[in-house]
């Protein structure tokens, strides 16, 4: 199995990509730390894993409070010995009614930069401390692009999260630390989401896609499980996109 041995703590795992994160992780031999707002969803992932035969445990993480990082750490390291493997996947959609909204400019900076952040801080600790390790950060093809109808600070805080990564990518590389980041294109909606649920909207972004085909959120599972796998040893400071050639053109 490509990640047995490996502790991975992976933020936003109650639900969407964070949660077939989860699952394609656990499958490949990792104890999995789902680490989510949400309890009772968090909670319910954890069980089922556990019914499958691998290890879990649900530790609750809002990405904005850096409290809640360091407790969520401690916890792993206290349950599992270690944390060697961090997915920063948690984040808010960009498309809202509200385009121009103040308050969501703050929401997106603080969830998608301040949270990779503390990401990098506290799991770089803890990744060194156990000898080396992972670190995927979860971007979008909007640090590259713009797009109608989507909130400003969404691309601003997703192409932060690709200048974060080369950055700690450098910081953290003496401690053993690989950091690399994801960028998906349109993926199932998430939860968070409301512009983008809409069939009409989805399906002319499709027809810009040259693999002709909507993206689904194991595309970018499999994408985080190459980074976090020994397979990307070399591997850092770097980003995979995963948009079915979207940004080709």
């Amino acid at each position: 199995m490509r990640l047995d041995g490996k502790v991975a703590l992976i933020t936003g795992a109650a639900s969407g990509i964070g949660e077939n994160i989860a699952r394609l992780f656990a499958k490949e031999g990792a104890t999995i730390i789902v680490a989510d707002m949400l309890e009772a969803e968090g909670r319910e992932i954890v069980e089922s894993l556990k019914k499958q035969g691998h290890q879990a445990a649900y530790v609750q993480l809002d990405v904005r409070d850096e409290a809640d990082w360091q407790r969520a750490f401690e916890s792993g390291i206290a349950q599992f010995g270690k944390v060697d493997t961090v997915i920063s996947n948690a984040g808010i959609s960009g498309y809202v009614p509200d385009r121009e909204s103040t308050a969501y400019m703050d929401d997106l900076m603080a969830v998608h930069l301040r949270g990779t952040f503390l990401a990098f801080k506290h799991g770089a600790k803890a990744i060194g401390a156990a000898g080396g390790g992972a670190i995927v950060a979860m971007s979008s093809v909007a640090a590259y692009s713009g797009f109608a109808g989507m909130h400003m600070g969404y691309c601003a805080a997703k192409g932060g999260i690709l200048a974060m990564v080369r950055c700690a990518a450098g910081e953290y590389a003496k401690a053993g630390v690989r950091v690399n980041a994801v960028v998906p294109g349109l993926l199932p909606p998430m939860r968070t989401s409301v512009v983008s649920a809409d069939p009409e909207m989805r399906a002319k972004f499709f027809e810009r896609v040259p693999l002709g085909r909507p993206g689904e959120r194991a595309d970018a599972a499999n994408a985080c499980l190459f980074l976090a796998s020994s397979e990307s040893a070399y591997v850092t400071g770097a980003d995979i996109v995963v948009d079915g050639g979207y940004l080709i053109y």
